[in-house]
């Protein structure tokens, strides 16, 4: 097996020349670097996280998402026994970003760390789960959106719980419920000192303005995977055409509120409300509480919208045909319609990487 293919076109059988390669096409950035993404993650030699470990771990990853075909990709490179010292609080780890990241707690990284994992191996392994999370996504997404079959997933699609303890682990007022408020975000690793990072690595993370961020200089103990999802985001978020950027907003608050990501949801409900010029809608979205749909009462257009990025955020995704058909009833296009899909499938990334790494703040 090679890593080289097209593996989104590849496992939703995208025929070349049609509507959705086309508009992938268009959104050239977020293709290519979705498949950098995983060709970086996957070609690293890296005595902290070797091959044959990212692999099973992806596997596991992507069967608990129903992403069968995935499973068997990355299964057919070879796996390290699952059973290993290493592999086994990995697995756990797997499990809870996969399923529920908000239990993620700093005692995880602590059995990692006993485990014998590095600062490094345990910010890559992270992101490896964050990723197929994306990956897998993308995929049933891209399958709804080509007319291919999907699995069925009778996981209800409602919002998920919250942290509501009132003080973070070093002390600090935690917030309690979703805002649009500017918060703090606190590492459970400690961040890399830029001092650490060689000239061209310094100029990396300046090019994205992540120099002086506890998270992306965490997140900077493994650079290349960072700067590939950095594109990826770039590529998806900072494009021009196709579904309004205030609806990819709402699209990562939706996907937020799913998980339980009160420090995503303060930033892009907060800039879905800047573009909007109309806040009343995002409140709406950011009140609903744990086990409650998310649309309820909001525009048809948003309705839509709001149920196909929350089905496909849900674990295993829950998205059908029914939930496309509702989008194509509000005229939305191909390419909105891949925006939306990019949109709520990169913060299945996202999301799990700020509630596994560390926790949010009062100002």
């Amino acid at each position: 097996m090679a890593l080289s293919l097209d593996i989104l076109a590849e496992l939703a059988e995208i025929v070349p020349g049609s509507p959705l390669e086309q508009a992938r096409h268009t959104r050239e950035a977020a293709t290519r670097h979705a498949q950098g993404s995983y060709e970086t993650l996957f070609s690293q030699q890296d005595a902290s996280f070797a091959l044959d470990e990212r692999f099973a771990v992806a596997a596991k990853v992507a069967k608990w998402h129903n992403a069968d075909a995935l499973a068997a990709h990355y299964a057919g490179f070879g796996l390290a026994d699952p059973t290993s010292l290493r592999l086994t609080p990995a697995l756990a780890f797997a499990r809870v970003l996969t399923f529920s990241p908000v239990e993620a707690t700093p005692g995880a990284l602590n059995a990692l760390t006993l485990a014998g994992w590095s600062q490094e191996g345990i910010v890559t392994l992270a992101q490896l789960i964050a990723f197929v999370s994306f990956q897998s996504r993308l995929i049933a997404g891209l399958r709804v959106l080509n007319d291919k079959t999907v699995v069925a997933s009778d996981t209800p699609v409602v919002a998920g719980k919250w942290h509501t303890a009132p003080l973070t682990q070093n002390g600090k007022a935690a917030p309690v419920q979703f805002t649009r408020q500017e918060l703090g975000w606190e590492p459970w690793l400690a961040s890399k000192p830029l001092a650490e990072f060689n000239p061209d690595e310094q100029a990396i993370l300046a090019r994205f303005g992540h120099s002086d961020s506890d998270y992306f200089r965490l997140l900077g103990r493994n650079l290349p995977v960072l700067e590939q999802r950095t594109l990826t985001d770039k590529g998806i978020f900072y494009t021009a055409g196709g579904l309004p950027r205030a609806e990819r907003e709402l699209a990562a608050t939706v996907t937020s509120k799913i998980n339980g990501c009160i420090y995503c949801a303060s930033v892009h409900a907060r800039k879905a409300g800047q573009l909007l010029k109309e806040n009343d809608a995002v409140d709406a979205l950011l009140a609903v509480a744990p086990g409650q749909p998310l649309s309820a009462g909001q525009s048809p257009r948003w309705q839509a919208a709001i149920n196909f990025a929350a089905a496909l955020s849900v674990t295993p995704p829950a998205v059908t045909p029914g939930h496309l058909a509702a989008l194509e009833n509000q005229q939305l296009d191909i390419l909105a319609q891949l925006d939306l899909v990019q949109s709520a499938a990169f913060f299945a990334w996202a999301n799990r990487l700020m509630l596994t790494l560390g926790e949010p703040s009062l100002p």
